[in-house]
């Protein structure tokens, strides 16, 4: 019997590469996505399964997942991968915008694993697979609700790992590096105010930067086969880093203390 994915956030970039792999290894994919109808891909696909979720609306959520359940019997792995980044000095932020960030990275992903939990618990297996960052594990000037949202993917993914463990079910990080889909896109949201004039210079050596972050990203594709790896190599592995960069970076970040991390991104950005 075919296994199943069901995949948030499968539109584009990570989540549908993903989507894509998994199909052509023979496994079920849920592919869920905010506006399937413009979705033409993935649709034509055998075995593949695209329905609408938004990760703000619990109601999407518990719909989608009743309707994946139907449709394939049983899931066996969830990745959590709808997210975007949101940058820019705090102070330029509204309120609402720094809520969306945290309902999206964060609430969404607890809200759907949570429509998801009863139906692992009930077969006493799941994979979560939780698509974190590097940036869950160091931080860019001006990504302070961004870093927020992934430094709390990673202590969620990493406690949870230990309750589902109760009854046979895993969580899994995956930690990219710089993918080659997110900042041309959607899930890039710039925020500034020039009034605010002492991030000015910041902000300008910021985005001048991001060119050089991004000319050895690597596509969709790389992170879509950790993914795989994470969902099929039978190990009680937690963290996986994807891309070169990733592993550079991760490894690093264990080796140096505070002061020497900090100083490297400083002399990254000219500070």
């Amino acid at each position: 019997m075919n296994k199943t994915i069901f995949i948030t956030g499968a539109s584009s970039g990570i989540g549908k590469a993903t989507a894509l792999l998994f199909q052509s290894k023979g496994w079920n994919v849920i592919a869920t996505m905010r506006k399937p109808e413009n979705e033409t891909e993935l649709t034509a696909l055998p075995n593949v399964y695209v329905t609408a979720l938004d990760v703000l609306d619990t109601n999407s959520i518990n719909k989608a997942v009743q309707e994946g359940i139907r449709k394939f019997g049983k899931i066996d792995v969830l990745l959590n991968n709808a997210g975007y980044g949101a940058y820019g000095p705090l102070e330029s932020f509204s309120r609402e915008k720094i809520v969306r960030q945290f309902d999206t990275n964060v609430i969404g992903l607890l809200d759907v694993t949570r429509a998801l939990l009863p139906h692992f618990r009930q077969n006493r297996s799941g994979i979560i697979i939780n698509v974190s960052s590097i940036g869950g594990k160091i931080t860019f000037p001006l990504g302070a609700l961004y870093h927020g949202t992934k430094f709390a993917v990673e202590g969620i993914s990493e406690s949870l790992s230990y309750e589902v463990s109760q009854f046979g079910g895993q969580v899994k990080i995956v930690e990219p590096g710089a993918i080659a889909t997110d900042f041309g896109g959607r899930s890039f949201d710039f925020s500034n105010d020039e009034t605010l004039t002492e991030y000015q210079p910041l902000v300008q050596k910021l985005m001048s930067s991001v060119p050089t972050m991004y000319q050895n990203a690597s596509p969709g594709s790389v992170v879509a086969q950790v993914i795989y790896e994470a969902a099929t190599d039978g190990s009680d592995q937690l963290r996986y880093t994807a891309g070169e960069d990733a592993k550079a970076i991760i490894a690093n970040r264990k080796q140096l203390d505070d002061a020497a991390i900090i100083k490297g991104v400083k002399s990254q950005f000219g500070l």
